[in-house]
């Protein structure tokens, strides 16, 4: 069993795959041919946005939002605590202090609540707030109506880190539309994923969407060799645009099949285990299924067992990171709690309804 099967997914692609593949190797155009300017639009169409900004990561395309809203030494970016290290890598990489931000324990989302505490001990510092920066954590929305007043009230920038989240919904509008910028990730287990590294941006802003074109080619100006800012060298290969643009075609059909796979669990699994939460009017792309469990490393390693793989998404906070040990921040008790019950569960589209059994029997320790 796989955590998530890409050679399934292949498999039920692999005609169209195949044809894109050897179309971009015929093509000559490696970096930044005509597939990138039509993903570009399709992804744009798709979130409902004016502008979409390939670029070669999803931790470059944080790094990008950053930059283009000049957010660098001296200013605070409230993260949050729970969540994979890039969002706040990202922040440190601009000479910013991300400040974290502790989450709500049933959406694992950040928490406004404490995200209003945080802002006003920010205040006492030499520290400059400057934005928010929201995760949709394992494919679930963050609280944007919410956060959308905050950051309006606080003159804060919002940045939606979409890295798990392309594909869920909010109030029926989809993830990375959310923000003055957003970003996602194109890794190969997310839920768009391509065939190595990608990212993208999405914005409604003219100005900042031309600053991101501008800064992810080496801050170029209208002549390519007038660089007119610094920036970085993050681009999309036409080879990954057009895998996209295949997987694009097919996703909503995937994203039906992936909610179904975790209406099944939540059939099996709702009120044995604490399972994933979907408040009413979001909808989650399913980056991840994942439930708490007190025994955690006892059914991690029951599963293993079992032959089932599993994963701890994520065994240490952010500011528990070696790396960010310097910035003595106060600690996120949820968060905290969570790096030692979290453990996620195989989940793609192409899961069969035994294996689903199979998993949740395991879990439930059912012969």
């Amino acid at each position: 069993m796989q955590f998530r099967d890409l050679h399934r997914q292949y498999e039920a692609m692999r005609a169209e795959m195949d044809e894109a593949l050897q179309g971009a190797a015929r093509s000559g155009a490696y970096i930044m041919g005509p597939q990138v300017a039509e993903l570009e639009q399709q992804l744009a169409d798709y979130v409902g946005v004016k502008h979409c900004i390939t670029c070669a990561n999803g931790t470059d395309a944080l790094r990008l939002a950053l930059m283009a809203l000049n957010i660098g030494p001296g200013d605070a970016v409230f993260v949050p605590d729970f969540t994979f290290f890039a969002t706040a890598e990202a922040v440190a990489m601009v000479g910013a202090t991300p400040v974290f931000v502790d989450v709500n324990k049933d959406t694992y989302n950040i928490d406004v609540n404490d995200l209003n505490e945080k802002y006003h001990d920010a205040l006492e510092t030499d520290l400059l707030p400057k934005a928010v920066m929201a995760v949709d954590l394992f494919g679930l929305p963050a609280d944007y109506e919410r956060l959308y007043e905050f950051c309006r009230d606080m003159a804060l920038d919002l940045i939606e880190d979409g890295a798990q989240g392309f594909g869920g919904s909010l109030q029926g509008q989809r993830n990375c539309h959310f923000g003055d910028i957003a970003t996602t990730s194109f890794f190969p287990a997310k839920p768009l994923g391509c065939y190595g590294d990608g990212g993208a941006l999405f914005t409604d802003d003219d100005q900042w969407a031309e600053r991101l074109r501008s800064l992810r080619v080496h801050g170029k100006g209208t002549d390519k060799y007038d660089n007119v800012r610094l920036g970085l060298n993050s681009r999309l290969d036409t080879l990954q645009a057009a895998v996209l643009q295949v997987k694009l075609r097919h996703f909503d059909e995937e994203l039906e099949a992936v909610s179904r796979v975790a209406q099944k669990y939540d059939e099996l699994l709702a009120g044995k285990v604490k399972i994933p939460m979907v408040p009413e009017g979001y909808t989650s792309s399913w980056a991840q299924y994942t439930i708490q469990a007190e025994n955690r490393d006892e059914l991690q390693a029951r599963l293993k067992a079992a032959g089932i793989p599993s994963m701890v998404y994520y065994p240490r906070t952010m500011s528990q990171q070696t790396a960010f040990a310097y910035l003595n921040q106060k600690p996120c008790p949820v968060a905290e709690q969570l790096t030692k019950t979290v453990l996620s569960l195989p989940m793609h589209p192409y899961m069969t309804d035994e294996e689903i059994e199979i998993v949740a029997n395991t879990v439930l320790n059912n012969d």
